[in-house]
């Protein structure tokens, strides 16, 4: 049942996929409840194919400017649009209300949502999640951040579905009557701050997924930073039950940790022993957790403990997320592409303990201070190879390091460093493509450049089996 029951004239914001998405979704509702829609793409916005076919369709399309023009009752804005933009302020002063599109899909459709968010390990958490939720037998799926627009699932959801959404920063900024049912904090680490303005407005835009929990709903949140810490602390003072995720016990009523290898949760001071956190196919501490908080999720929604261990130990290794590619010539090649933050890597290095790792670092510069980093690569590693846009000032960082052992080594493209590295790895060491910058000085996003170092490991594999 909709919290929204009419619209009236609706502003969409963004020609990319959010927007297409929502456009669609609005013609298919009758005219007493959507009088008329107008997409506006900004001033640098042209005009595709899709585009074309919802103007064909009867939506009016506002493009080249950051102004929009006339007035409506509701505009709901793509993700990408900062809320501080020209645009977004511009559409604002326009309407009696405005909303990100994932407020605007629980609105429409408000019951039974998980919601997750973190710097890093939401996409595999949702995964899992969702997976849990599968095994059970319950009619779930993964939306948000993680690719599927909520929008799009709208029409076909069923009255006992679960949504299990992955939560943006982006997404969460304009939240405003977003309940889910379970919360989930993993982290929060510098990233996106040339979006937010400061790490401060990035935490707070992260916080509002609990913004309206109540004392029927569970918060899952990290012992792992400060900000997850105090966020824990104002959950608490209003009330709210709050699921602690740490590597060793905290000790509270309420909590999800690894204890003598295990992962175990305790809910109401009852606990439970999953499965040992080596038998996950999903490699490093932070998988762990990740797997903790997902079947701490399950836990709390009353799923039984062998479904939930059957999907922990099921569970593989999403596509550019620690991915084990090939071994060739005893190397092992690990595609982790989505690691697009600092924070992300050193999680990643966790996976390795005892080997030679050979990073392969850099792609478009964020401007991240690396100089934690850069002692962390270093006390790792064996080898830093550095390439991209990035790699000269992530190679400078790194060289200034006292104490460390990583030898530093610059290439221009990732080919290069790729090839770099083939020539250094010895049996036993492992290639990691772990870069810690997105991707656009030299491919289209992360999903590209992950194939593309894939590709170029199954030619080392063919090429080596011909000999």
């Amino acid at each position: 049942m909709s919290l929204l029951e009419t619209l009236g004239k609706v502003c969409v914001l963004g020609f990319g996929k959010t927007g297409v998405s929502v456009c669609k979704y609005l013609l298919q509702q009758p005219e007493s409840r959507v009088s008329s829609v107008t997409l506006v793409g900004g001033a640098d916005a042209t005009v595709g194919e899709k585009i074309q076919e919802l103007a064909d369709s009867g939506v009016q399309i506002q493009y080249g400017s950051d102004q929009v023009e006339g007035t409506f009752d509701l505009t709901i804005a793509s993700p990408g649009i900062p809320d501080t933009s020209e645009l977004f302020l511009s559409a604002k002063a326009a309407s009696k209300q405005i909303m990100g599109e994932p407020e605007f899909a629980y609105q429409e459709s408000p019951s039974q949502w998980i919601g997750i968010t973190g710097t890093n390990g939401k996409t595999t958490t949702t995964s899992l999640t969702t997976s849990i939720l599968q095994y059970a037998g319950l009619d779930a799926s993964a939306v948000g951040n993680i690719g599927l627009t909520i929008t799009d699932q709208l029409a076909d959801r069923k009255p006992e579905s679960w949504f299990v959404a992955e939560l943006s920063s982006f997404q969460l900024a304009t939240t405003q009557k977003l309940h889910p049912h379970v919360a989930m904090l993993l982290n929060i680490t510098p990233d996106h701050l040339e979006w937010h303005g400061s790490l401060e407005a990035y935490a707070a835009a992260k916080e509002k997924i609990f913004a309206n929990l109540d004392t029927n709903d569970l918060a899952i949140v990290s012992d792992l930073d400060e900000f997850c810490h105090d966020v824990s602390s104002r959950l608490e003072a209003r009330g709210i039950t709050v699921c602690h995720l740490a590597q060793t016990d905290p000790g509270t009523q309420n909590a999800a940790f690894i204890r003598d290898g295990a992962l175990v949760v305790r809910l109401s001071g009852k606990e439970m022993e999953l499965v040992a956190a080596d038998a996950l196919h999903i490699r490093g501490v932070h998988n762990a957790l990740n797997a903790l908080a997902a079947a701490a999720c399950g836990l709390y929604l009353g799923i039984d403990i062998v479904s939930i261990r059957h999907a922990l130990l099921d569970f593989m290794p999403l596509e550019h997320r620690i991915e084990p590619v090939n071994t060739v010539n005893g190397v092992l090649y690990v595609n982790d592409s989505k690691a697009t933050n600092t924070d992300s890597v050193e999680k990643s290095l966790t996976s390795f303990p005892g080997k030679d790792v050979i990073l392969l670092l850099g792609g478009h510069d964020k401007g991240t201070e690396l100089d934690e980093f850069a002692q962390k690569v270093s006390a790792t590693c064996a080898y830093a190879i550095c390439f991209g846009e990035a790699g000269p000032r992530f190679a400078e960082a790194l060289r200034h390091v006292s104490g460390g052992h990583a030898e530093v080594v610059e290439e221009p493209h990732m080919h290069e460093a790729f090839d770099r590295a083939v020539k250094l790895a010895r049996p036993g060491s492992v290639v990691l493509l772990s870069p810690a910058c997105s991707s656009f000085d030299e491919f289209t996003g992360m999903a590209q450049r992950g194939r593309v170092f894939k590709q170029l490991v199954a030619d080392l594999a063919q090429k080596e089996s011909g000999r």
